[in-house]
């Protein structure tokens, strides 16, 4: 699968600084064209609600994991290496949905018909993992989906979830990707690929 065009960087030397990583899956080229395409057309003349994902940052996170140190994120990788049994599949988009209901949404996401199982097992290896490198469990259930917007205060956005056709967007996965976050100030985080675990 071909990486996202984020900024890639390669993890190594001995900075011992914890960094803001999450584990995710990316999306190639061709997938975030079409998931682009699509949602520009169920958006129609209007704006996307609330403050948008940029599409060179769009993923699937399997477990956001915040400041990590080099040897906790050595062990997770390691962990992941070792334990990952999971096979390369396939995944499909599906509707536009809203976290916690469309009439006061607070987020906006994409939703996943096709490799939700698949996902579902990614998502408990990587929790697993997790804990291994020292994090207290997640208490919220592992829902698949990829944010496409942040609402604040809440609006209704049953005009887009409602009665829209399913996105339909195919996505081969054959890997899980180490993201570290970037603040920027004013400006939204930026993605660098640290490392990838293959499936």
């Amino acid at each position: 699968m071909e990486r996202p065009q984020v900024a890639l960087t390669a993890s190594g030397g001995s900075a011992t600084q914890a960094e803001r990583l999450f584990l995710a899956v990316a999306l190639d080229d061709e997938a975030r064209a079409a998931l682009a395409s699509r949602i520009d057309a169920a958006l129609g003349d209007r704006h996307m609600p609330g403050r948008a994902v940029l599409v060179p940052s769009w993923h699937i996170t399997l477990r956001f994991l915040g400041k990590t140190t080099e040897t906790e994120r050595d062990i997770l990788l390691g962990y992941l290496h070792e334990q990952v049994t999971t096979a390369a599949f396939m995944l499909r988009f599906a509707a536009i949905g809203a976290f916690p209901r469309p009439q006061r949404a607070t987020v906006l996401w994409l939703g996943v018909d096709r490799g939700t199982d698949e996902l579902a097992d990614l998502g408990a290896l990587c929790e697993e993992a997790a804990q291994a490198a020292g994090r207290f469990p997640e208490e919220r259930p592992f829902h698949a989906h990829l944010t496409l917007s942040r609402i604040r205060p809440p609006v209704d956005v049953t005009w887009l979830t409602d009665g829209v056709e399913p996105i339909g967007v195919r996505l081969d996965v054959d890997e899980i990707t180490l993201f570290r976050s970037v603040l920027g100030g004013n400006r939204p985080a930026r993605y660098e690929v640290v490392d990838t675990v293959a499936l």
